[in-house]
């Protein structure tokens, strides 16, 4: 089978459901995108890397990585394999000097795990066709790379109170939610910080 290329251009709040995020993958040099359900964990690693975020500590698929790096063991490539019922499946492809081996993973691991290490992702156009979406020709100019992953609809919730504060507030909260670890609050206020620079 034919494998077609994704990229990540979307991270936001899942519409369906709640406490969920949605990661929207779009197809290379076409115009369909295939949005997956994911938790909130996998989004804040997700978009961690995306943000080249540095974490006081690994995170788990920082851990991963170099688990895989001090065994010299690469990961080529992630492909979006399957779709059953609604739950997409994945494999991570890996190899080393003496073997190539498919693993199973759940899909918003594999992207995780992509991100960091710069691999590419794709899927099959059986796949594209039953969950795909097709943009429309004026949406086919914009750009395939995200702009901000600070979580669009989240930002929009606390995007009022952070106009509101002023930049040493800012700087104070950026602190703190970075003390606990919160990287999706963390970019919407890193953004906000920008705006006024």
């Amino acid at each position: 089978m034919k494998k077609i290329e994704l990229e990540i251009v979307a991270l936001s709040h899942s519409i369906t459901q709640t406490h969920s995020y949605a990661v929207v993958l779009g197809e290379v040099n076409g115009l369909r995108r295939l949005p997956i359900v994911i938790g909130g964990f996998e989004a804040q690693a997700i978009a961690v890397a995306l943000e080249h975020m540095k974490p006081s500590r690994p995170l788990t698929h920082d851990l991963m990585k170099n688990f895989m790096n001090a065994f010299n063991i690469e990961l080529q490539e992630v492909i979006i394999n399957d779709l059953q019922e609604g739950i997409f499946y994945s494999n991570l492809v890996c190899y080393s000097e003496h073997d190539t081996v498919e693993i199973d993973s759940r899909t918003s691991d594999a992207l995780a795990l992509a991100v960091r290490f710069g691999c590419p992702i794709y899927t099959y156009e059986h796949i594209l066709q039953n969950a795909g979406i097709l943009m429309d020709d004026k949406h086919s100019g914009e750009s395939q790379k995200m702009e901000a992953v600070g979580m669009e609809e989240h930002q929009k919730e606390g995007e009022l109170d952070l106009a509101s504060m002023s930049l040493e507030e800012l700087q104070r909260l950026l602190h703190e939610v970075l003390e606990h670890e919160d990287y999706i609050k963390a970019i919407a206020i890193r953004d906000e910080i920008n705006r006024r620079k």
